[in-house]
């Protein structure tokens, strides 16, 4: 109902603008030079959301004509996107390469995020929703982790743009070292082991960036790195669910919300996932190009609420963490594949 609702005229310019802009962030990510760098169409719409927000034409009085398409767009539009998000993922990847890989990405999962609350809380001294957001992207799926906890952690745009930042940064670095330490931690077997494609998998932020450090390499360990990375996203909804009830313990007065708010989307996409193997192939190809619109329409809106001044009172913190957070991906992620993987 609130979608129809917000569907009158008001907010057909907003719908408009960032149905045009991620159109355009969809077509500019398929430019080779942007797919070597793992620019997807999420990263794109945030720069050019970014842009737009301070345009003159966007200020002011100007913004109020884009203002109800642009928050529908952030809200609704979002949530619908992150439902259809679970077209890529089946009950069949999680037995493609067994239970120990889910408690890998288990593993990895639950130590980023705890890790991100430790360091960003009581060494770094950011607010908890910002350590939460960057431990989100960093922990499971980069930019989509970072928008789906966004509401869940009642986050600030400019928050999701630091977040989204860090992901960008670090992301890149590992496109270019992950090649090299296939030779180093797996020597001569890097194109053929499970071991370095599972490493990429659970521990690099981007799906777009795990596809450009497996592929560097080729053979089984790209296949097998999708397929874990797509477990980890997996792990996105019972980490919602769990942050929703963490958050919600204890009265407001202690720091909690006083009740828990259950992210009906996360429950949504876990029933698209379970629906997805009996759809038609024609339906899942149609749901995937309108899940990619959608999103990407979300992080462009999300982007245009952000200012340059924003982004300068966050500071270098976020960015420590987000590093924090890389190092401790990179070191534990290559021990534990590289010594305890079975493969």
């Amino acid at each position: 109902m609130q979608i129809v609702t917000g569907l009158g005229s008001r907010a057909v310019p907003g719908l408009a603008l960032t149905g045009a802009g991620a159109l355009l962030c969809l077509l500019l990510e398929r430019l080779p030079l942007l797919q070597a760098w793992g620019l997807g169409a999420l990263t794109l719409a945030i720069g050019l959301g970014m842009v737009l927000g301070h345009a003159p034409w966007l200020q002011g009085a100007g913004a109020t004509r884009w203002a109800a398409g642009v928050q529908l767009a952030k809200g609704p539009v979002l949530r619908a996107g992150i439902v259809l998000y679970g077209l890529r993922l089946s009950v069949q990847d999680i037995t493609a390469l067994g239970w120990g890989a889910v408690a890998l990405d288990v593993f990895i999962l639950s130590s980023t995020v705890a890790l991100a609350w430790a360091l960003g809380r009581y060494v770094l001294k950011l607010e908890p929703r910002s350590a939460l957001l960057i431990g989100a992207g960093s922990a499971i799926c980069g930019a989509a982790a970072v928008l789906a906890t966004a509401p869940v952690a009642q986050a600030r745009e400019r928050d999701v743009g630091v977040a989204v930042a860090t992901v960008v940064v670090f992301g890149t670095l590992s496109m270019f070292l992950y090649p090299w330490l296939a030779g180093v931690l797996w020597p001569a077997t890097a194109h053929s082991s499970p071991g370095y494609g599972v490493y990429v998998g659970a521990t690099v932020h981007e799906v777009a960036q795990v596809v450009v450090a497996a592929s560097a390499i080729g053979g089984q360990a790209a296949h097998t790195a999708v397929i874990t990375k797509m477990l980890r996203v997996l792990l996105l909804a019972p980490f919602l669910l769990i942050l929703s009830w963490w958050l919600g313990r204890g009265a407001p007065a202690d720091g909690g919300r006083g009740r828990i708010t259950i992210p009906w989307f996360a429950l949504g996409f876990v029933a698209v996932v379970l629906l997805h193997p009996g759809l038609p192939q024609p339906l899942v190809r149609l749901g995937v190009l309108l899940d990619q619109g959608l999103l990407t329409m979300a992080m462009l809106a999300l982007g245009m609420g952000i200012q340059w001044q924003a982004l300068r009172r966050a500071g270098i913190r976020p960015l420590w963490l987000a590093g924090a957070l890389w190092l401790w991906l990179l070191g534990a992620g290559a021990v534990l594949t590289r010594w305890g993987w079975p493969g």
